[in-house]
């Protein structure tokens, strides 16, 4: 009942938008397009743009060949793209299409110019989640894409996972300051939180080239951030290519990002700078300033599983107690996950992930024992409204405010701006619930 996740073709979508001059394919009906667009739309609050191979009841009885041959030629001759990424929905799965084949019978038709290509990837959607299809899709760029080069490059791949654009803006300066050359994949800032300039270009200047993910297999190594986003495409990658995985949790907080710090000194053999080092220095310090407004407060965690796990973390950091996690993205490791990071140091945690784990359970949760506050997407603010706890949104998707997507919560930076949205909630709940003689001026 109100599941905690969305279906894995959004994902998918999303994950194609991070390459240059890709338009993503949802073979499928118009209807499941339309939703994949206008959730990632109402999320990014940007045009976004899609295919489809609008499959008809005639489509569902006899396949969708024709339709996606005839998909391809058409978004080719009108549309211009360097790349079509095809994912399958609950439909096209459930009929068998073969989507290898019918592309290959494009191609063999000339549906296909010469220097284009099409990628495709498999999300049904009664399986899995957005997350899923996201790695999915990150997985068929690199069996289509990445390419074994006997030498070795100077790079490194950075695969940042299902987060914001400005995340993957804010990863990218940290590489940039640490001097680690990098190919970050895919890559959605300047795709999905471009600047209103006059003009309207139907592919943004961002995205990762196709020529970048052909040279990721001469890469020396490969970081992946989150278990369930990034390690598929890694491993695979090491298996095609040979290029060697570290699998890393998303740098959210304190800890999360002092382990991709020292991963990136270690592995690619650079310093850490001065800059890096004061950012996480005021971070510490906020910290331990604020440290009193936290202590012992009772939190909910709902979203994304590499989300949630280093965000489980960083708020024991806090000194508060992450009681009840949940997310609706299966995966048997995700309680283990959780539960190292938090070191046992909330033994009263309760975790829940992929079937039955949805707001209705939280919400019995927090009816038996309320929390001091929330951290989720837009669909918790039911529970905070119906039990009166302050909400923080994070994670996929927020749909009722805006500049989520501006502003990065990754790194020691993103961490200073989750700990400031925490201890606003935290302040602001106080100031209302206080008695007047102890309404406080200054903290």
């Amino acid at each position: 009942m109100n599941a905690a996740k969305t279906c894995q073709p959004v994902g998918a979508m999303y994950a194609a938008l991070g390459i240059h001059r890709c338009l993503p394919h949802s073979h499928g009906s118009q209807g499941c397009c339309s939703y994949h667009r206008s959730a990632l739309t109402r999320h990014y609050k940007e045009p976004v743009m899609a295919a489809t191979s609008s499959f008809t009841e005639g489509t569902s009885v006899f396949g969708g060949m024709a339709n996606l041959t005839q998909a391809i030629q058409t978004i080719f001759t009108a549309y211009e793209p360097d790349i079509i990424a095809v994912h399958t929905t609950c439909l096209s799965e459930t009929i068998g299409d073969d989507i290898p084949s019918i592309v290959a019978k494009a191609i063999e038709k000339g549906f296909v110019p010469e220097g284009k290509l099409v990628i495709h990837t498999n999300t049904p959607s009664y399986i899995g989640s957005h997350v899923t299809g996201f790695s999915n899709m990150v997985a068929s760029m690199v069996k289509y894409l990445s390419q074994a080069n006997p030498k070795s490059a100077d790079t490194f791949n950075v695969i940042p996972g299902w987060v914001e654009p400005s995340d993957m803006r804010e990863i990218k300066r940290i590489l940039k300051a640490m001097n680690v050359p990098f190919i970050l994949f895919p890559d959605t800032s300047d795709v999905l939180d471009t600047a209103l300039d006059g003009e309207r270009q139907f592919y943004p200047d961002g995205g990762t080239t196709v020529e970048e993910l052909r040279r990721t297999g001469g890469s020396r190594a490969t970081f992946a951030l989150g278990h369930f986003a990034s390690e598929a495409a890694a491993k695979g990658l090491n298996e095609k290519c040979s290029v060697p995985a570290h699998l890393l949790d998303l740098p959210i907080g304190l800890r999360a990002t002092d382990r991709f710090i020292s991963a990136l000194h270690e592995v690619c053999g650079v310093a850490v700078p001065a800059e890096i080092e004061k950012e996480r220095g005021r971070l510490v310090d906020l910290m331990s300033d604020m440290q009193q407004y936290f202590d012992r407060k009772r939190v909910a965690l709902v979203g994304d599983p590499d989300q949630i796990v280093a965000l489980a973390e960083f708020c024991a950091d806090l000194d508060m107690r992450p009681v009840y996690i949940v997310s609706g993205t299966p995966g048997k490791v995700f309680e283990t996950r959780v539960l190292e990071r938090l070191e046992e140091r909330v033994p009263e945690v309760k975790i829940a992930n992929g079937a039955g784990a949805d707001m209705f359970l939280l919400h019995q949760w927090i009816k038996q024992e309320p929390v001091d506050l929330i951290i989720g997407n837009t669909y918790c603010k039911y529970i905070s409204r119906d039990e009166d706890i302050p909400l923080i949104r994070h994670g996929f998707p927020i749909l009722d405010r805006v500049g989520h997507s501006q502003f990065p919560t990754v790194g020691y930076m993103g961490a200073i701006r989750l700990l400031e949205k925490m201890l606003d909630a935290f302040l602001s709940r106080k100031d209302r619930d206080d008695a007047e003689e102890k309404l406080e001026l200054v903290l």
